[in-house]
């Protein structure tokens, strides 16, 4: 079991890792004031280890709320069903929330979280390894609108985060390799050795999910713990994410999983990069080996520019002009936001991106 600090002063939390510590779930909410908890979840997860969790919870008097899996239901009419379970079961603020489940889970409910009676206590179980490497880490919550991925959202921080490497075990390949793209992330941004760690092609072990978790969950944690709120250094944290999220919305958010549309977003962004002359060939050779390598995608069948008018909604843009995190070396990337869309054109035609 190992222990990251997300320090924000008095909203400061730990992030516990491990394989096999959900058993050890009560001594760690005991600490906390509750009357009640719920467990919001998706279907799938709740077949699982539903039942599971609430036998650990006892004699804590807990309740279960599902909601649909998939990014598809990320709506507010998705948090409005949960609010209705809630109010229901006559939850009120001295209730604890426990995200358990994936990114969406951990978002929406998360969300649910801070807007519930104007806000609640709530933790992150996260189940799948994209969840356990990034987004269950940071405090962005929210859902999805028709017009943006994560349009409507808020900052609200966890108790803590609980992360066993042992849900894993039942994960489908896809959403394996789905949280490897923001693995790969972590390895461009501030971990060189991550990203040959990777390159090395280790066996996946207990031991190597576990070290894979604590250098993703420590990046973020150091980051987060600087910039919370997004207006500087975290912004580092999108790469790949400005065209992953266009691509995300243009199809509907049906074609690709997030990670996936990332993995594309990273190959644009790094090509971009190389096109400006911030990135030497060799990186970028680097770069694209190792997400094909992985088994993501590196193109998609969207016009360039569409994916370009996308980019203006995005919520990093700035002035009317989109943000982008480039790379300019394996383990350093920049903020950039005067392209032109005449270089993103260019970096576009000469991948087989779109």
């Amino acid at each position: 079991m190992k222990k990251i600090k997300v320090d924000l002063n008095d909203r400061s939390y730990d992030i516990i890792s491990g394989s096999g510590i959900i058993k050890e779930i009560k001594q760690y909410v005991e600490n906390l004031k509750f009357s009640k908890i719920v467990i919001i979840t998706d279907t799938n997860v709740a077949k699982l280890y539903g039942l599971r969790l609430l036998k650990l919870l006892k004699p804590y008097k807990a309740f279960i709320v599902n909601i649909p899996p998939g990014e598809d239901f990320k709506k507010l009419y998705t948090v409005s069903a949960v609010y209705d379970q809630m109010a229901t079961l006559k939850l009120h603020r001295d209730t604890l929330l426990i995200a358990f489940g994936g990114g969406v889970v951990g978002d929406l409910a998360g969300f649910a979280a801070a807007t519930y009676m104007r806000g609640i206590y709530f933790i992150q179980i996260p189940t799948t390894l994209l969840a356990q490497v990034d987004a269950s880490i940071g405090g962005k919550t929210g859902v999805d609108h028709a017009s943006c991925k994560n349009l409507i959202g808020a900052f609200y921080q966890p108790k803590f985060v609980l992360i066993d490497t042992d849900f894993l075990k039942t994960l489908p390949m896809r959403e394996i390799k789905t949280g490897l793209a923001e693995v790969v992330k972590y390895g461009i941004i501030k971990d060189p050795e991550l990203f040959e760690l990777l390159e090395a092609n280790p066996k996946t072990t207990p031991d190597f999910w576990i070290e894979i978790v604590r250098r993703c969950a420590a990046i973020k944690a150091e980051v987060v713990s600087k910039d919370e709120k997004e207006s500087h250094l975290r912004m580092i944290l999108n790469f790949g994410h400005t065209f992953g999220h266009a691509i995300e919305s243009l199809t509907n958010y049906s074609t690709y999983t997030h990670g996936e549309a990332i993995a594309i977003g990273m190959f644009a962004a790094s090509n971009l990069a190389f096109k400006l002359e911030m990135l030497k060939e060799k990186d970028l050779i680097r770069i694209v080996s190792l997400i094909s390598r992985l088994g993501l995608p590196t193109k998609c069948d969207l016009k360039a520019s569409d994916i370009i008018k996308t980019l203006y909604m995005d919520k990093k843009a700035k002035s009317g002009k989109a943000r982008f995190v480039l790379p300019v070396k394996i383990g350093k990337v920049v903020v950039v936001d005067n392209v032109s869309d005449k270089k993103l054109k260019e970096a576009f035609s000469s991948l087989p991106v779109c």
